[in-house]
């Protein structure tokens, strides 16, 4: 399922189950929370990291990572996949992250 559609279902509601990558942990089991209505979201799953990315206008987006309860921003600008609009790519640190 792409993130538009867990998007328009999620929004605002409680997080749904999803299939999760990035560049750094691989691919998991996460939770899915749409946090707007422009397409902004957090990933969550014990063991990793919780990743939000906040859409800031639309395919591009700024990203935190929450280490020990408090949220560090990730360097550089996420922009969504053309190839797969689960995926957004930041092409300045080669990472990834994704949602399906």
């Amino acid at each position: 399922m792409c993130v538009a559609t867990m998007l328009a279902l999620s929004s605002g509601a409680e997080a749904k189950r999803a299939r999760c990558f990035t560049t750094d942990d691989g691919y998991y089991q996460c939770n899915f929370r749409g946090l707007d209505d422009v397409g902004s979201f957090r990933l969550s799953a014990p063991g990793y990291p919780t990743i939000t990315l906040e859409v800031d206008q639309p395919g591009f987006a700024f990203g935190f990572i929450n280490l020990g309860g408090r949220n560090v921003p990730l360097p550089g600008q996420y922009v969504r996949s053309r190839d797969d609009g689960a995926c957004w790519n930041n092409p300045e640190t080669n990472t990834r992250v994704c949602a399906w």
